[in-house]
């Protein structure tokens, strides 16, 4: 029992080291609020199965940063053996079963495989043969039945005169006049798409740390979408709210590496998101990457959208 109050005692210790109340760590990993006291007190008696205990825990300390799999190693002897491990103990203390002695073949079972490869070479050399005399008679027959046909263009007039002549050079200036023409006015100058790119040109302000010390206020203008990318490269818990507090993300968890969190905020003038380990997660704003203006690990990112109109 002392293991396993010690290992409440090491996850309850790294819980409140992330701040987190029994309520929040609720929310984060949805497991019940009872089964997380029973966890901290070594009470596994409550838990609905031996199978939940292992899972609960290891949630529990992926949630509040521990590595599971180092605990769940710690802490094995003392914690309920699933049916699985009973079937492995079992198997594993069972006596060997009586090899199993193949008996000799005749000759004719062990010839078959042999045969039937032979088969299959002779099968593969007929059907390649066909296809070659198939392709060779294809071949004759479309140079035979090929015959040169003479195209005539029925368009092409005569040049009666000298007067004709001009009319036709005269037309054909005209039509060039009027492409060149075409094309000066579609096609923008240099300048007017230099104008384009600077009015749509993003800019996010510098981040100001607001008094409480774990919120950073960024300012983002020049743009008229705002869509936000965290990019997670170990456990931490990521959520998005509104300026009246309310989650806009669905999916509020703690993400593992490797998943990528997209939410479309256009329609917010502000965005508040909550990292639980920002050293293991980057947040980029319309592609473009966010430079956290201080290196604590828990902080929340206030992001202060004046859309251009």
């Amino acid at each position: 029992m002392l293991l396993v109050a010690e290992l409440g005692t090491r996850l309850k210790e790294a819980r409140l080291s992330k701040g987190y109340s029994l309520d929040d760590l609720q929310e984060i990993t949805k497991i019940q609020k009872r089964y997380l006291v029973g966890i901290e007190e070594g009470n596994y008696s409550i838990m609905p199965g031996s199978f939940y205990v292992r899972a609960f825990i290891k949630q529990y300390a992926e949630a509040v940063g521990l590595n599971a799999e180092e605990i769940l190693e710690t802490y094995k002897k003392e914690l309920p053996s699933t049916p699985n491990d009973q079937v492995s103990q079992s198997m594993t203390n069972s006596p060997s079963r009586r090899k199993v002695t193949k008996g000799p073949s005749n000759k004719m079972m062990e010839a078959m495989p042999k045969i039937i490869v032979a088969l299959f070479i002779v099968v593969i050399i007929v059907a390649i043969w066909i296809l070659w005399q198939s392709k060779n008679s294809s071949g004759t027959s479309e140079v035979e039945n090929t015959t040169p046909e003479m195209e005539y263009d029925t368009n092409i007039q005569p040049i009666d005169s000298e007067k004709d002549k001009k009319d036709k050079e005269n037309k054909d200036a005209q039509k060039k006049d009027k492409e060149d023409t075409n094309s000066t006015e579609e096609t923008p100058t240099d300048e007017d798409q230099t104008d384009q790119t600077e009015e749509m040109k993003q800019t996010i302000s510098a981040g100001t740390v607001e008094a409480d010390g774990a919120t950073t206020s960024y300012t983002l203008t020049g743009t008229d979408t705002m869509k936000i990318k965290i990019e997670v490269s170990g456990p931490t818990f990521v959520g998005i709210r509104n300026q009246q507090q309310q989650e806009l993300l669905t999916d509020t968890r703690v993400y593992n590496a490797g998943e990528v969190v997209e939410f479309d905020a256009t329609t917010q003038n502000y965005v508040r998101v909550r990292l639980g380990n920002s050293t293991q997660a980057k947040i980029y704003i319309n592609d473009e990457l966010l430079p956290y203006a201080q290196q604590i690990v828990t902080q929340n990112i206030v992001i202060n959208f004046n859309k251009e109109q």
